[in-house]
């Protein structure tokens, strides 16, 4: 979900239309080119972040079961870790210098990665990879959508952010009441939410393609964004892992 700096379209206002054709043209072709190449490391930056976190998870599974076995109390280090990354990037957002931000994406996509590698103890491995290629196919074609609908998907994100909110509200309580009805709920509203953001937060990214372009933000706005995709890519993958996956 990206947050930072939401932008509002921009108008020509009454009687600023422009005089050359060719002038407009030409700059329209610029900023589109320009947004393709945006947008294109954005995706790069997030699918190298996701391909990281699962050789991570792969190499990892071992060590991952003994900690559970062993209820060794890292395991809850290992779980939160990612978190902390998250806001420290999106805090540092302003401060930060671009390769700090790089620095701090990829070290969020290993963590995250050694978080994951849990799953490989609760499903089979078979079943994980089914789920993640179904959860890429998906992503894909939301994002598609984000990025060439006309409707405007602003509407939704209150009401997604919410619903993340509920999400995490309903995850905690369930800690302590453990309900399968409960459980089976949360994943299945949390593959909705997750696939609606994806739109949402892909649309949201393209339009703030004008406020960054040829400012020094331009290279923080690729990784923002990068984390923002990867986020929602990964928690649909895991929410859907619920439906998908077959237990050990």
């Amino acid at each position: 979900m990206a947050n930072w700096n939401d932008p509002q379209p921009t108008k020509v206002g009454f009687g600023g239309s422009p005089t050359l054709n060719g002038d407009v043209i030409g700059r329209a072709g610029a900023i589109d080119q320009g947004l393709r190449s945006h947008m294109l490391s954005i995706y790069n930056y997030m699918a190298s972040g996701v391909l990281l976190s699962g050789a991570v998870a792969l190499l990892f599974q071992g060590v991952a079961a003994q900690m559970m076995l062993d209820r060794n109390p890292l395991m809850w280090l290992i779980m939160l870790a990612p978190l902390g990354f998250v806001f420290a990037i999106s805090l540092g957002a302003n401060r930060f210098s671009t390769a700090t931000l790089q620095a701090l994406f990829w070290g969020f996509a290993t963590v995250m990665g050694l978080s994951l590698s849990t799953i490989f103890v609760v499903y089979t491995g078979a079943s994980i990879a089914t789920t993640f290629f179904a959860a890429a196919a998906a992503f894909a074609g939301l994002s598609l959508v984000g990025y060439t609908t006309k409707k405007d998907l602003s509407g939704m994100g209150s009401f997604l952010i919410m619903g993340v909110v509920g999400l995490l509200v309903a995850s905690i309580i369930n800690i302590f009441l453990k309900s399968p009805g409960l459980y089976w709920a949360i994943s299945f509203l949390g593959v909705l939410i997750f696939a609606g953001l994806t739109a949402y937060d892909t649309q949201k990214l393209k339009q703030q393609y004008d406020y960054v372009r040829g400012t020094e933000f331009a290279g923080k706005a690729v990784v923002l964004g990068a984390l923002t995709l990867y986020l929602d890519f990964i928690n649909m993958f895991q929410f859907l892992l619920s439906f998908m996956g077959d237990r050990r």
